[in-house]
């Protein structure tokens, strides 16, 4: 926490549906799951964000390394493996590179696993986008269902907390209000509705 003024810090880790490509910066959903927070009188600061589009595990820690130090933080939230999932890269080494990133944010939240917020990868296969895509929506479930489990069998194991929300990307991501001009990245609509599963889980956490 900031002792000048109460703010408590967040860092944001990702690709690009953290840095929120194609939407305005006020609707990434790291920056309105902070908003809502405030709104409800905790005091969390906007999000510091380590995050590009189309980045994979590697290539967010090669990331991270290019923003050293970072410090410490009050919270820190991670969501990575999309890219890895679409570059047919193997669910089991996306966990191996995974849980090596879980602990980095886990040092960068203070030691604090409890402090550590990680999303689930959406189905981008409901998309328009994946239209073109060699494989068929059923194999891209299929593969991003087997991502989302390595990633919450870490979080698990090491006291972070996993919330869920390829479901709700599943049941309205394919609605053009939902989808930003490409076709294929959540427009801010979306992130509320990220923002929405993820403010209960948050607010729990920060007010321990």
């Amino acid at each position: 926490m900031d002792a000048a003024n109460d703010t408590l810090s967040y860092l944001a880790l990702g690709d690009s549906y953290t840095i929120g490509e194609s939407v305005a910066e006020d609707g990434r959903w790291p920056v309105q799951l902070a908003r809502a927070l405030r709104e409800e009188g905790i005091p969390l600061g906007d999000p510091r964000i380590v995050a590009m589009t189309g980045w994979t595990t590697d290539e967010l820690e090669w990331g991270i390394d290019a923003v050293e130090p970072l410090g410490t933080f009050d919270f820190v939230s991670l969501l990575i493996g999309v890219n890895n999932q679409y570059r047919n890269r193997s669910a089991v080494a996306y966990g191996g590179e995974f849980h090596t990133l879980l602990h980095r944010a886990i040092r960068y939240a203070r030691g604090r696993a409890d402090r550590v917020l990680v999303l689930s990868i959406p189905d981008w296969g409901i998309t328009p986008f994946a239209v073109n895509d060699k494989r068929d929506a059923a194999t891209i479930g299929a593969e991003v269902d087997a991502f989302n489990e390595q990633a919450r069998r870490m979080c698990d194991k090491e006291g972070a907390t996993f919330v869920d929300i390829t479901p709700v990307s599943r049941e309205r991501g394919a609605e053009a209000a939902m989808l930003a001009d490409d076709g294929l990245h959540p427009s801010a609509a979306m992130y509320t509705l990220w923002t929405q599963a993820a403010l209960p889980v948050a607010r729990s956490l920060l007010t321990k």
